[in-house]
């Protein structure tokens, strides 16, 4: 069979596991496919890559899709999210500076409460925080997180877009108090001694879409037989990566020079939720930290949507129901079911659902067996139902 050539853009990141592992382990072999993988310096080359034609396809963050089909950004475009990538896998880190001015209680890694009010104690003036980008689920759980409990934004919060790769150097040279970001780029922080770890993103928002498969529309409407064998890669690649027995095989791979050049024991950290959260050698261990596979994890929810979508009509005074409606659209569980539904993935029986009401993994009918969804609690409890929104 010859090969097609598929170009996809991609940033550094453990999240971009499932693009790397399905190249070099063969999955996208074996549907036909060549990944070339392109790396991209920052999250809007990423997105303009795409946009402009340079690639077919995208690792992106969840809320880009969104913010372009609502015309944030200054990029508009007709971009898709067939399924997510990643759940979770970021975290919270402050500056040495500001740790010290916080109690050791805060440092749990498991209440973002605790660790929320503690660190809006600590601050002196407004809180530095720096992001991979404005639309970004880091965004999003860090002003839902700090204005729930008490934190005046924008006067009091001022966020900062940093590629990841120079968040730890940003810290370290005292241009932000404050980080959310993917791993590795936490772990490096805390390795140089810039740092330490707060608490992991997954105690804001406990199965938080993090990364998409990013496709245009017009694209997928003209290639559907290659949409659906990159679907089908990406969806064995996690897979595979959900299994333990795989988890020291991908963080060398993934440690290589070619992709993200730094040493597998960081990268394990993030695979296993064994975490270093300081300098002095203090762990933690996450459940969850990351999750590619397990729980409907790749699923394309429309209340995800529906929150993102929320979230920033909240955030920058758009009409709420129609932001939600728009938001809806961008992730096609539609595509999912027809491209993953053959290949063996379990289908949920709905397309949406009230988010943060799942207190523990829960069996829900599901289409082709036994499907249990993970955990999804948001930290202060509270439910998002989108059917509320119309």
């Amino acid at each position: 069979m010859t090969r097609v050539r598929l170009r996809v853009a991609w940033v550094p990141l453990v999240d971009a596991a499932p693009l790397i592992v399905a190249r070099e382990i063969g999955f996208a072999a074996e549907e036909g496919l060549t990944l070339d993988l392109m790396r991209a310096p920052s999250w809007s080359s990423a997105r303009d890559m795409l946009t402009f034609g340079a690639v077919e396809a995208a690792h992106m963050l969840s809320p880009v899709p969104v913010a372009m089909s609502l015309g944030l950004g200054g990029t508009a475009g007709q971009v898709i999210a067939p399924m997510i990538l990643s759940v979770n896998g970021t975290s919270i880190g402050v500056s040495e500076a500001l740790a010290r001015r916080m109690p050791p209680e805060a440092f749990g890694f498991d209440d973002a409460t605790v660790a929320g009010r503690a660190l809006i104690a600590a601050a002196q003036g407004p809180l530095r925080v720096g992001v991979p980008f404005p639309f970004s689920m880091h965004a999003e759980l860090l002003f839902f997180w700090l204005t729930t409990l008490g934190l005046p934004a924008p006067e009091a919060l001022s966020v900062r877009s940093i590629p990841p790769p120079l968040m730890a150097e940003a810290l370290a040279a005292g241009e932000i108090d404050a980080f959310c970001v993917g791993e590795p780029w936490g772990t490096l922080a805390v390795e140089r001694g810039a740092g330490r770890l707060l608490l992991p993103s997954r105690a804001i928002w406990s199965f938080a879409p993090e990364k998409v498969l990013a496709l245009r529309r017009d694209w997928v409407e003209s290639e559907p037989d290659l949409t659906g064998r990159l679907m089908r890669a990406l969806w064995r690649a996690g897979r595979w990566l959900a299994q333990p027995e795989a988890h020291v095989a991908a963080a060398e791979l993934l440690g290589r020079p070619e992709w993200l050049d730094l040493p597998a024991e960081w990268i394990d950290r993030a695979l296993t939720g064994h975490m270093m959260i300081s300098p002095q050698g203090d762990s933690r261990r996450v459940d969850g930290f990351v999750q590619f596979h397990d729980g409907a994890a790749t699923f394309p929810w429309r209340s995800q949507a529906a929150w993102i979508g929320a979230r920033m009509a909240g955030r920058l005074g758009l009409e709420r129901s129609a932001a939600v409606k728009t938001a809806q659209d961008v992730f096609r569980s539609d595509l999912y079911r027809r491209h993953l539904g053959p290949a063996g993935a379990l289908l949920p029986g709905a397309s949406s659902k009230v988010e943060g009401a799942i207190r523990s993994g829960t069996a829900v009918p599901s289409e082709g067996g036994r499907l249990l969804l993970a955990e999804n609690r948001f930290f202060d409890g509270r439910v998002f139902d989108p059917d509320a929104e119309n």
